[in-house]
């Protein structure tokens, strides 16, 4: 059966019109297998011409099997549509699934999906799925994206119910804010539909198709940041209801009953949280019918963004607890072991404990235990005494300038770590922007006062998906034996998480997954020891944070989430 195509998500300023991608629905898939689109059999339901009949470039003939650039091998094609098609390959070079969009060179949007897919490429935020390649070879034109195996599209999640209200908040808050660090790099989605939000198995959301699933089909808009702004607002109405916020179904939703308008989340379904209920309708009614009179409208992610960071957090809800199974004794501890199974409705006799000894041969049993264990201890505090002495004479006929041989394992003695001085030190970025690389050298100068400070986040204590952590590489001038370090904090909360890597250099040939790391602690105060297990040799070492206290407003630092470094001391 061909599923219903509407997208109302779409949205541009068309003046009451259908949305301009009601006839091509479907995003194209990147790694939920479970999720087929049939954009295809979607187009020929609707009665929209194909390819040949309204005169647009077909796609090469191609099958499975087929290598392009001698590397990305196709195995199978989910999306043939608008003369494109979309497929699940292999990159065999290095031996991992991808995703790649195919259209002929000649189609009159190659330009545009070439240019889009490249400056996509270029924002480089892993909350977005990533363009990897854009080429074009002789008469074909490619683009290559992550393939994400573990991802569940929100479509899906949707199709067994409305999401919890946690759930809904870091949705649309990881959306958002995603969506506005793109506005400010000049990229727009224009296709922000249920098929194009991801939720990967750690809990995080990504988005799939910036610009280019748009370019894909032609789609453009006047009022990017609007489209997109009120897309956002369809997502988190449609995870509270499992509705549609509009009269058309979609997305495998229904939408609202027809001839009542757009009536807020809380007046759908009983239970919906009321500031999420008015974030969707300040997102969604861009002509000032708000939920709350009081409220201004979203217009741009930027200032749904602001709205979200206003509101009261939503905690995770707290785990139900589980009481453990009883207690059953079994057969063996009841003294039943070995003996017949009892009939069943047949009454059993409890057995009658033994009786105390009490006659006059208990007694003497008694007293001859009591005499046994009272000789037992006078001999042994007898013999312990002898030995004691007998020890400490020895021990005065010995000098006691007495030094021990380094091989005699009964004199080894623990020499106190030394600590180990820091030559240099430089910043180290995994993804996007540095943190204050200026001010890395006041982390090891000896003056508590003065400070290395991330930047401020607006969720925590976990730094990702923002960014994977924040850090710094010391040079300790030489290989060493690297076993502890002492770190002065600025910020107390919950709360700071830090790890130490060995690296290569100072500049990093390697990820952090590639490294191996020395320790780890976890602290909510103001001073942190992460001490090894075993000490490790390397000249370079790696401080990396991964989750940073909800601190106060200092200075020129606004209130967020972060953490400032004053101190670094390594021990070996």
């Amino acid at each position: 059966m061909a599923e219903r195509s509407t997208a109302a998500v779409d949205v541009a300023d068309n003046s009451g019109d259908e949305p301009l991608t009601a006839q091509a629905d479907q995003s194209t898939a990147d790694g939920v297998a479970n999720n087929r689109e049939r954009d295809t059999d979607s187009d020929e339901a609707q009665g929209n011409p194909t390819s040949e009949e309204s005169g647009k470039a077909s796609p090469p003939e191609l099958h499975s099997g087929h290598k392009l650039a001698r590397r990305y091998r196709l195995e199978e094609c989910v999306t043939r549509l608008d003369g494109f098609s979309s497929w699940r390959a292999v990159d065999e070079k290095l031996r991992r699934a991808v995703g790649v969009h195919l259209l002929p060179a000649d189609h009159a949007r190659a330009r545009s999906v070439l240019a889009a897919a490249r400056s996509s490429a270029l924002l480089g935020d892993p909350r977005f799925v990533q363009v990897l390649d854009a080429v074009e070879d002789n008469d074909l034109v490619y683009v290559v994206h992550e393939w994400l195996p573990d991802a569940t599209e929100l479509t899906a999640l949707l199709a067994s119910g409305a999401l919890e209200a946690y759930d809904a908040y870091q949705m649309v808050s990881q959306v958002a804010s995603a969506m506005a660090a793109a506005h400010r790099e000049g990229l727009a989605h224009l296709r922000l539909s249920p098929n194009a939000v991801l939720r990967t198995s750690t809990g995080q959301w990504r988005i799939r198709g910036l610009a280019v699933n748009a370019a894909l089909r032609g789609i453009s808009s006047d009022t990017p940041q609007r489209t997109d702004t009120e897309a956002i607002g369809a997502l988190l109405y449609a995870t509270l209801t499992q509705r549609w916020p509009y009269e058309t179904d979609a997305h495998g939703l229904a939408g609202l009953p027809k001839d009542i308008g757009l009536i807020p989340p809380d007046q759908v379904r009983a239970g919906i949280h009321r500031g999420l209920s008015e974030l969707a309708m300040r997102a969604l009614a861009n002509d000032g019918a708000t939920a709350s009179r009081h409220e201004s409208p979203c217009t741009t992610p930027e200032e749904l963004v602001k709205a979200i960071g206003e509101m009261p957090r939503i905690r995770p809800p707290e785990p139900a607890y589980t009481a453990p199974p009883q207690y059953q004794r079994t057969a063996y501890q009841q003294g039943a072991y070995g003996r017949p199974a009892p009939r069943p409705g047949v009454a059993q006799p409890v057995p009658t404990p033994p009786p105390p000894l009490q006659s006059r041969t208990g007694k003497a049993l008694k007293w001859s235990v009591s005499a046994l264990l009272i000789a037992a201890l006078g001999l042994g505090s007898w013999q312990l005494a002898d030995a004691l002495m007998e020890r400490g004479g020895k021990a005065d006929n010995q000098n006691q300038t007495q030094t021990t041989d380094g091989n005699d394992k009964n004199g080894e003695r623990t020499e106190p770590a030394k600590p180990i001085s820091v030559q240099t030190a430089q910043e180290y970025v995994a993804s996007g922007s540095a943190q204050a690389p200026q001010d890395v050298a006041k982390t090891y100068d000896g003056d508590a006062s003065t400070f290395w400070r991330t930047k401020k986040y607006n969720e925590g204590p976990k730094l990702a998906p923002y960014k994977p952590g924040v850090g710094i590489v010391y040079d300790l001038g030489s290989e060493q034996d690297v076993s502890t370090a002492s770190i002065g904090l600025r910020y107390t909360g919950d709360h700071t998480t830090v790890h130490l890597y060995a690296a290569d250099s100072l500049a990093p040939s390697t990820g952090v997954d590639g490294m191996k790391e020395i320790a780890s602690a976890t602290t909510t105060g103001t001073s942190l020891t992460a001490k090894a297990s075993k000490p490790v040799k390397t000249r370079y070492v790696l401080l990396w944070m991964t989750d940073v206290p909800n601190a106060p407003s200092d200075g020129y630092s606004g209130a967020g989430y972060k953490q400032a470094i004053t101190d670094v001391t390594f021990k070996g």
